[in-house]
């Protein structure tokens, strides 16, 4: 059997990773003097209530490798291939845990893959992942195609607010506090090199969802694969955001919520769009 292996920074619901049959490695979340499990005893709408309420910048603690080598040598003991896809490299030590579980471990047929991507992002590998290996392809092949694919698979969002990036250090405070004062709504992605970066600001949000479609027209999306809609907290941006998609062209199959590893940094309010570019 495969075995395929994510953490919840991918921001599955576990009804998903019962349903799918995904292993997962959860990531611990400290919010003032509080710790949850992402995804487990902390779900998203509370998440993000707590930020509002509290102010607080939310601390993640990457997986230790023992989390991931209690998957790994289950998987030896029964014989099973495992492909585990973790958050990038560029934002946690996770998949350098992973690959100390692998060594720990001493079972070769592990195969570890830096998704360089986050949230929702993480979803569209594993989901590939699930289906080569439904269809019978080894963990090495699956790994291989995985890796192929990864630089494909795209993310443009918009913020609500220049708060959360001031929170987290990516923006200073009197940027952000001006920024907001001016109505300025940022845009977002995942770089190739697997970091958040800015791909500029809009006025309003109405600019923000014409910038957001006029980057997407610069792309040629691959249809063989979902499209996803997404948000944060509060739907109402993205409804808006999924008409003027529908009246592009752009159909979305599910809207999906995005979880704590990149919540924090984008806070409430934020929407947008996952997708997979076609390959040259």
């Amino acid at each position: 059997m495969i075995r395929i292996v994510v953490d919840s920074s991918s921001d599955y619901q576990l009804e998903e990773i019962r349903e799918k049959k995904l292993d997962l490695v959860t990531i611990a979340i400290t919010i003032g003097e509080k710790q949850y499990v992402d995804g487990v005893d902390l779900d998203r709408n509370q998440f993000y209530e707590i930020l509002e309420e509290t102010g607080e910048f939310p601390k993640t603690a990457q997986p230790s490798p023992q989390q991931f080598l209690d998957v790994f040598l289950d998987a030896k003991e029964k014989g099973d291939e495992v492909v585990c896809i973790t958050l990038s490299s560029a934002l946690s030590g996770t998949y350098q845990s992973a690959l100390l579980a692998k060594d720990m471990a001493e079972y070769e047929p592990i195969y570890v893959v830096d998704s360089r991507t986050a949230t929702c992002n993480i979803k569209v590998l594993a989901d590939y992942a699930r289906k080569l290996a439904d269809d019978g392809h080894s963990a090495g092949e699956i790994a291989e195609q995985v890796e192929g694919l990864k630089s494909r698979v795209k993310v443009v969002a918009a913020l609500d607010t220049l708060e959360y990036l001031s929170r987290g250090g990516r923006l200073s405070r009197t940027a952000a506090a001006l920024g907001d004062m001016a109505g300025l709504k940022p845009l977002i992605t995942i770089t190739e090199a697997g970091e958040v970066s800015v791909l500029g600001k809009a006025l309003g949000k109405n600019k923000a969802i014409s910038n957001s479609l006029r980057h997407l027209e610069k792309l040629k999306i691959d249809e063989a694969f979902p499209i996803y809609s997404i948000y944060s907290y509060g739907t109402e941006n993205c409804e808006r955001f999924e008409e003027n998609l529908e009246s592009k062209g752009i159909h979305p199959a599910k809207r999906l919520q995005i979880g704590a590893t990149i919540g924090a940094h984008i806070g409430p309010e934020a929407f947008g769009i996952i997708f997979v570019e076609q390959g040259i």
